[in-house]
């Protein structure tokens, strides 16, 4: 599955670097946070201003085939770019956790279900609950679905 239209890779180097081995290594190469061991997926959505496409490494938390993707940006006082894409357009979006991008849908968690996610988040990726105390906002947390 492919989101349409011309990519425009992210302005840090290191993230169009991670991008770009994911990619080409069907998600063997460059499939880790760094230097820390933990799973990252790549999440492709299309900018809200621009219509370009746009991908972004995010910690991998995935339950039974769903995946949070959580809005952290380090627990900055704003959200990520990528946040405003999924909120124009939730409908266009892919993830690859592996070999091939497979299309998704996604909605915000709130309430019992965010709580849900959030621990699940925490569990596999801990840094996310000190970046909740670093920022008065609420990290917000997507479900992500695939599309049958």
């Amino acid at each position: 599955m492919t989101i349409e239209g011309t990519y425009e890779p992210s302005p840090a180097q290191w993230v169009r670097t991670q991008v770009a081995s994911y990619e080409s290594s069907g998600g063997t190469e460059a499939n880790t946070l760094r230097d820390t061991g933990l799973p990252i997926i790549i999440v492709t959505t299309l900018g809200n201003k621009s219509g370009h496409v746009r991908k972004t490494p995010l910690m991998r938390v995935e339950h039974e085939g769903q995946y949070a993707l959580v809005a952290s940006q380090g627990g900055a006082p704003t959200h990520p770019v990528w946040y405003y894409n999924l909120m124009a357009d939730p409908g266009s979006v892919a993830i690859q956790d592996g070999p091939a991008p497979f299309p998704v849908t996604v909605h915000e968690a709130t309430g019992d279900e965010r709580a849900l996610w959030w621990e699940r988040a925490v569990a596999a990726f801990p840094p996310y609950a000190e970046y909740q105390t670093k920022t008065e906002r609420t990290i917000p947390v997507f479900v992500a679905a695939r599309v049958s």
